[in-house]
Formats: C-alpha cells, sequence, structure tokens
C-alpha cells in the first residue's frame, strides 16, 4: 500500500484592480478552496495600493495573499492559478503591468526553488514589492526570503524605510 503524498504548504499573491476587486478575490479564493488537491488554509486582509508601472491612470489595486496546502506539483498548481485567472476575465494584453481583473501569484511553493520556463519559484520579484509583502507579513511574517537573507517582516521594514528616503546608518 502506498503513502499518499503530502501537502505542500504554498502561498499566493492576489491582485485586482478592474470590476469588483473585492468580490473577484474573494470568488477566486473560494475557486482555490474547491479546486481538487488544494485546501486553502488562511488569507490575509485585503490592502490598497496605488500601481506599480504599467499604462497611466489606471484603477488601484486590491492586493493579499493566501496560504494554501496543495497534492499538486507546482506546475499544475500554477496551471490552477492560470485558469481561475481566466475564468475571471484576466485578459493578457502583452502590455507590462496592464490592469487586470485577477492576477495570482505562486510565491513559494514549499522551501522548493523552481527555474523552469514559465514558473519560477519563489517568484522572483516579490522581494521589492511592498504590496506583496505587506500581506505575506500577515500570514508569515518570519518566512526567510532567499534573494535577501531576510525575513519577510525584515524586507517589509527595510522597504518601507527606503520609500521614506530614510537609510539606516552604519552600527558605530
Amino acid at each position: 500500500m502506498s503513502t499518499p503524498p503530502s501537502p505542500v504548504r504554498a502561498i499566493v499573491a492576489l491582485s485586482s484592480n478592474l470590476g469588483d476587486r473585492r468580490e473577484i478575490l474573494e470568488s477566486a479564493v473560494r475557486a482555490l478552496d474547491e479546486a481538487p488537491g488544494v485546501r486553502v488554509a488562511a488569507v490575509s486582509p485585503w490592502f490598497e495600493t496605488e500601481p506599480v508601472g504599467g499604462p497611466e491612470g489606471q484603477p488601484s489595486y486590491l492586493n493579499g495573499a493566501l496560504e494554501l496546502e496543495s497534492l499538486l506539483p507546482a506546475r499544475e498548481l500554477l496551471g490552477v492559478l492560470l485558469a481561475i485567472e481566466t475564468a475571471h476575465g484576466r485578459v493578457r494584453h502583452g502590455v507590462k503591468d496592464a490592469p487586470r481583473t485577477l492576477d495570482l501569484d505562486l510565491l513559494f511553493y514549499g522551501d522548493e526553488r523552481i527555474h523552469e520556463p514559465g514558473l519560477v519559484v519563489p517568484h522572483p520579484r516579490l522581494e521589492e514589492r511592498i504590496f506583496v509583502l505587506e500581506p505575506l507579513a500577515r500570514l508569515a511574517p518570519n518566512r526567510h526570503l532567499p534573494g535577501c537573507r531576510r525575513s519577510v517582516l525584515e524586507r517589509l521594514s527595510e522597504l518601507t524605510i527606503r520609500r521614506r528616503g530614510l537609510r539606516r546608518a552604519p552600527a558605530g
């Protein structure tokens, strides 16, 4: 008798800046929780942020993060995320940072590091994005970020200080 696979803890960022943003994000959470092999374990509060990059004049974003348990391999989980985006009206225009009804980014898949075409985990830009780190800090404040070698909370604090034009003075 074979042992069933153990679930992997994954973290997904969610964002929307078109339509009824809150309803779209909450619907995406429900869809993920109903997907075979996936169980949503925790959801962060929603945070409203101004767009970063992309076309001028686009609406503000509602952002959050969720932690889930997945029996699916990372590539299959990504397929579920993309299908949920499409089901919620996501259209890829080929314009970088264009407005969207729903964006689901796989931030972490357990402690795995994955570098495949179309799938990079941990997400390559998460350590530079306050709008990702803020909700992530509500779920996993002490999670280690491999690129900067800091916890989520430490990195969030560092970026917040930098955004204000402040820098920590060297010790001594």
